[in-house]
This record gives C-alpha cells, sequence and structure tokens, in this order.
C-alpha cells in the first residue's frame, strides 16, 4: 500500500535523492579524476599503465559491492529499508573525507596505493547498500500508477552525484595548473563530498518506514532472504544480473568513460572534455522523471526500456567513428553525447522500478541489491578499465564502442525474457 500523505512522500523522495548524490558523487569523481591521480599514487614512466593501474583501484571499490548488497540486502528484508538506508550513507561520509587527506606515494610509499585500497573497499561496501536500498524504498511507497517516476528519483540523486562529481572536476582542472592539480588541487572536490555526506545523514534521521514491507514481513517464516533470491528466485536474479551488467557497461562507457577516451585519443583537452560531458548530464537530470512517466502510463516498461538500450547498440559505432574521423569536432562530440546519454535515460529512469517489480517482497532488495552490484559493480565497474585495455590489445581506437554496441545487444535479449509486471500489484 502506498503512503500518500505529501509530506511524508516529500521527506521520502528527498532522502533517497540526498543520499544518491553523496555516493555517486565520489564515485563519478574518481573517474573524471583518474588521469590526474594516477601519478600521484602510481608513478611510471608509461602513463597507459598508470591510467590502468588508476582504474583497477576504482575497480576494486566496486568489487565489493556485491559483499555491501549482500549485507545490506539481508538487512533490509529483515529490518527494513529505511533502516539500512540510514547506515549506507554513514559508512560513505567517513571515508570521502578520508580520501580528501590521503598521503601520496611521494610522502609514504607504498603505503598511499594501499591506503587508497582501503579506503576504496570501505566505500564500496556502502555504496553495495545504498541504490537498491533508497530505490526498493522508493517504489514500494510510490503512489498508485507512479512507480516508474517515484523510483527515478533514486537515479535522479544518482545523476546529480555525477553532475556534481564532473563539474567539481571541470572546475578544478581548469581553475588550477597541472601542477597545483597534481599537488593538492584535485583534493577539494573530496573534502567537499564530506560536507553533503552530513547533510544526507540528517535528512534519514527520520525516515519513514515502507508500510508495503511491514505488512507483507509480518508473520513471514524465518528463511533467509539471500538464500532465497538464489533458490526459489534463481530465474529472476540471474536475469537481473544478465541486464544490470550489460546496462551498467553501457551507462560506464558513456558518463565516465568518454572524456578520457577523448583526451587519450588527441581529440579533446580535458577541461573541455569534462565541461561537455558536464553540460549532456544536466540534459539527462529532467528526461529521467518524463521517459519513466512513459513507462507508467504509456508503453509497458520493458518494452520502453529494451528499444532504448536497442538504440544505444545501434549508435554506438558510428558515433564513435564519426568523432574519431572529423579529429573531435565541437558537433560531433556534442550529438554523440546528446543522443547516447538522451537514450539512456530512459533505462536511468524507468530500470529502478523494473528491478523492484521482478522480485517478491520477500527477497526483494536482496536479489535486486546482489544483481544489481555485481551486474553494475563488478561489470560496469571494470568497464573503463577493459575499453583502456581493449584499444591497447587491439589498436582500434573504437574498440570500446563496439563493446558498447555488444553490450547493449545483450539487454535487449536479456529484456525479452522478463515478464513486464509495470500495471501489476508488487508482490
Amino acid at each position: 500500500m502506498a503512503q500518500d500523505n505529501p509530506a511524508k512522500l516529500r521527506h521520502r523522495i528527498v532522502a533517497g535523492f540526498a543520499g544518491n548524490v553523496v555516493e555517486w558523487y565520489d564515485f563519478a569523481l574518481y573517474g573524471y579524476l583518474a588521469g590526474v591521480i594516477a601519478p600521484v599514487f602510481f608513478p611510471s614512466d608509461d602513463p597507459t599503465a598508470g591510467l590502468i593501474a588508476t582504474y583497477g583501484i576504482f575497480a576494486a571499490g566496486f568489487l565489493m559491492r556485491p559483499l555491501g548488497a549482500a549485507v545490506f540486502g539481508w538487512f533490509g528484508d529483515r529490518y527494513g529499508r529505511a533502516r539500512t538506508m540510514q547506515i549506507s550513507v554513514a559508512l560513505m561520509a567517513l571515508p570521502t573525507l578520508l580520501l580528501g587527506v590521503l598521503p601520496t606515494y611521494a610522502q609514504v610509499g607504498v603505503l598511499a596505493p594501499v591506503l587508497l585500497v582501503m579506503v576504496r573497499l570501505l566505500q564500496g561496501l556502502s555504496v553495495g547498500g545504498e541504490f537498491s536500498s533508497s530505490a526498493t524504498y522508493l517504489v514500494e511507497t510510490a503512489p498508485e500508477g507512479k512507480r516508474g517516476l517515484t523510483g527515478s528519483w533514486a537515479n535522479i540523486g544518482s545523476m546529480t552525484g555525477s553532475l556534481l562529481g564532473v563539474g567539481a572536476a571541470a572546475l578544478v582542472t581548469s581553475a588550477f595548473d597541472a601542477q597545483a592539480l597534481a599537488d593538492w588541487a584535485w583534493r577539494l572536490p573530496f573534502l567537499g563530498g564530506a560536507v553533503l555526506g552530513l547533510s544526507a545523514i540528517a535528512l534519514r534521521r527520520n525516515l519513514h518506514a515502507s508500510e508495503h514491507f511491514e505488512e507483507h514481513s509480518a508473520g513471514r517464516e524465518d528463511t533467509s532472504p539471500l538464500l532465497q533470491a538464489f533458490t526459489t528466485n534463481r530465474h529472476e536474479t540471474l536475469l537481473a544480473m544478465a541486464f544490470a551488467a550489460s546496462y551498467g557497461t553501457c551507462y560506464y562507457i558513456a558518463f565516465v568513460y568518454l572524456p578520457e577516451w577523448l583526451v587519450s585519443q588527441g581529440l579533446m583537452a580535458r577541461d573541455a572534455a569534462l565541461g561537455i560531458n558536464t553540460a549532456m548530464t544536466v540534459l539527462v537530470i529532467p528526461l529521467m522523471p518524463l521517459f519513466a512517466i512513459v513507462g507508467d502510463r504509456l508503453l509497458p516498461r520493458r518494452t520502453w526500456i529494451a528499444l532504448a538500450v536497442g538504440g544505444v547498440a545501434m549508435v554506438a559505432w558510428p558515433l564513435h567513428q564519426w568523432m574519431l574521423s572529423s579529429g573531435g569536432s565541437l558537433a560531433s562530440v556534442v550529438v554523440a553525447h546528446a543522443v547516447t546519454f538522451a537514450l539512456l535515460s530512459v533505462p536511468l529512469g524507468s530500470a529502478p522500478a523494473l528491478f523492484v517489480e521482478m522480485f517478491p517482497q520477500e527477497d526483494r532488495l536482496s536479489g535486486y541489491s546482489v544483481a544489481f552490484n555485481i551486474g553494475v559493480g563488478v561489470f560496469g565497474g571494470l568497464t573503463p578499465m577493459i575499453a583502456t585495455s581493449l584499444i591497447a590489445a587491439t589498436g582500434l581506437a573504437v574498440a570500446p564502442a563496439v563493446y558498447m554496441a555488444l553490450a547493449g545487444l545483450l539487454a535487449v535479449v536479456v529484456l525479452s525474457q522478463v515478464p513486464d509486471r509495470s500495471r501489476a500489484p508488487l508482490r
């Protein structure tokens, strides 16, 4: 049953939104500044090797997400989504602060990358519980006929965090020279993230419980939600995992790796590439709720998402080839961003509701969390490193685009096996 009190609805949406801003600000920021951070923690005469090493640390944080998903998913299915959201955002604020004050390789030697790995692992644990918990909470408490729209606020928060992350990266790269940026200025955006974390903690102090969870959890048998996700509901979990992996690959190539690709191919300066990425991310934020309404009212949610990711698969190679052949012309880069980002706005807005609708209440958060975090966390998190390695191995500058097209096609195939429950009550 949805909780329709307007004040409570606003509080839930703001709380879910704010937590995802904090979580994804830091993860996106690290990805955008990877090229700057590499020599600080991994001195090397080979810039590509340093970049791959840095993206390896980026992926290391994501490898903790499945563990965080298992822990927080079990906790959320047992004790409620609201409590889980309160804990997960608190676990993000501290390591964000720590990342901003870490010593460099020049200061403490090998201890520097070791400390960096530890911070990233703790952040990955937190992210494993945050997004799926808030998305589940928002969809379960959504008004009738607005599950897609209400659930989209989880990704509106994550995209706003990503926007702030790339905006902060663009600001420091343009405001400081290369030496100052490498010496100390890269720390400033991370310290700012700690302030965002404290604000999100305050917003979640008195979060209202999910009535759907309270009604359906009463008197349930003492079974393991995590075990159910891999036994009774194994089919749903595997489908969700495969879709999350393919969709996450497309997302990370477009939103995280593309600016670095433009720089590495000599097509555009870093500050210009980050500036365009920032501007195009602004486009995505209003499109997500608008496109989510289409899945609520006009087209079945599954069909709507499949059309969009199929479109991504079709345009990936032509758009990358255009950017390359034009020498990184402004028109080609802007159009490539705009088309790809607009298409990905559909799953960004509607996928949270799709994932929640796939699972029954008994193991919903466990199944969603583990599937999403293995799919997006592991496969998506490894995407920048894989894309860089594909170019080095094949010598093809458009190799990441081919990888993206294959991922989009896989997503369509997986979605064809997912039952559409966008017009049915939650189980």
